[in-house]
This record gives C-alpha cells, structure tokens and sequence, in this order.
C-alpha cells in the first residue's frame, strides 16, 4: 500500500528539523571560543586549588634553583 505524500513530506520536515539541531548542538559544542573560555576556567580552578599553589611553588623553587646554579657555574 504506498504511502500519503503528506505523511513522507512530514517524516522529512521532522529529520530535517532534527538533523538542525543535532547540528547546532555540535557547532556549540566544538566552539572554539566556548573551548577556549572552558579550558581558562579550568586553568584557574587548578591554580587556585592547593595541589595548583603547589605546583606553582614547586615550579617557582625549581627555576630559582636553576636560574642560582647556572650563575654560580657561569662565575666559575
């Protein structure tokens, strides 16, 4: 029994209308500058957590003792 044009075009008005949104929710998705913020904020989340302040001290010792051996090898 072949089918009502209407009911096709219908069931075509309605993949259409969801193949956009499933599109618009992937360019919202992959935004870059959505990413970009998402990836700042947990930067900032990280550094002001303890293990963060951590890492920045442990990191600042490192290169002040880096930057004290190199001047004390170059004065050799």
């Amino acid at each position: 029994m072949p089918r009502d044009p209407r009911e096709i075009q219908l069931e075509i008005d309605a993949a259409r209308e969801s193949l956009a949104a499933t599109l618009d929710q992937l360019a919202f998705r992959g935004s870059p500058t959505r990413l970009k913020a998402q990836g700042q904020a947990a930067v900032v989340r990280f550094l002001q957590s303890p293990a963060g302040k951590a890492t920045v001290g442990a990191l600042g010792l490192l290169v002040t003792l880096v930057v004290v051996q190199k001047v004390r090898h170059r004065n050799d």
